[in-house]
């Protein structure tokens, strides 16, 4: 079985400090909470970037000052910035940090209900301008999906053209109107991506740690962090993203499964070696 890929989202574009003191919004906070993570195990970092109020931005110069921080620190550490942005965002406006070329960014396969009057809103017409500009950067896309659509929608795209293989997907579960955390929702959306593709699960709330199980013991990857859930245990906040990538450690560990370097996820997710 392959070593097991963490992914740390740090900070995410909704959670707050008072969600948890510990969210990162600066420069240095992120570095913070990215080091401590790395240091945990893991190989990458997803990142979305703050002002310093806590204002989510997709400002470019912002994403280079917290990657150039971080990679001064870690320079081996793989840092995916988001282009999911924030509801209301226009494409070229959460397209920003891939002028920076990094190694891997978020691509969204579709369009979901977030809660209220809140539509996070990924066209067809969207998803393939995204792709064409990953596909013209030589950037790994890492595809979003938050239900079985969605993979439907990476497929289809995949054999026009927008979207190269093998893929890569990210079950998002557990978000309000999307797709629920359950074991039986992970058996689906893991049987209905291609066999050459490699996946990683990231639960959102209470299914974090239970997903977490679920793709160490089937072979796929883990997402945790503070985008998706601020709790170490119920009742119980973390006090930093690597607390929670040490627990899925320490599960892993339990379970068999060793954890890949950020050289041995290159290799994995196909990206070239620094």
């Amino acid at each position: 079985m392959e070593k097991l890929i963490i992914t740390a989202a740090i900070c995410g574009a909704e959670v707050t400090k008072e969600h948890n003191p510990a969210v990162p919004y600066t420069v240095e906070e992120c570095v913070r909470e990215a080091g401590l993570a790395y240091e945990a195990g893991a190989s990458i970092i997803h990142l979305h970037v703050r002002t310093d109020d806590g204002t989510p931005t997709q400002d470019k110069n912002r994403f280079k000052a917290v990657m150039d921080a971080i990679h001064a620190k870690y320079p081996d550490v793989i840092v995916q910035p988001s282009t999911g942005g924030a509801v209301g965002m226009t494409n070229d406006e959460r397209l920003q940090p891939t002028e920076l070329n990094p190694e891997m960014a978020t691509l969204d396969c579709g369009t979901l209900n977030f809660g209220g009057d809140e539509i996070f809103e990924n066209t067809e017409n969207t998803i393939k301008y995204f792709g064409e500009r990953m596909i013209e950067r030589g950037i790994k896309p890492e595809l979003e999906v938050f239900d079985k659509s969605m993979i439907d929608m990476a497929l289809r795209l995949n054999k026009k053209g927008f979207i190269k293989a093998p893929m890569h997907f990210d079950f998002v579960m557990g978000v309000n109107g999307g797709i629920a955390g359950t074991l039986r929702d992970f058996v689906f959306l893991r049987g209905s991506i291609p066999a050459d593709a490699t996946y990683t699960v990231a639960g959102v709330g209470r299914f974090e740690f239970p997903l977490a199980v679920a793709a160490i013991i089937d072979g796929g990857h883990v997402r945790v962090g503070f985008e998706d859930n601020t709790m170490l245990a119920k009742g119980v906040l973390a006090k930093s993203n690597g607390e929670l990538v040490a627990k899925v450690v320490r599960i892993a560990k339990e379970l068999g499964r060793e954890i890949a370097t950020p050289a041995e996820a290159r290799k994995i997710l196909g990206l070239k070696q620094k």
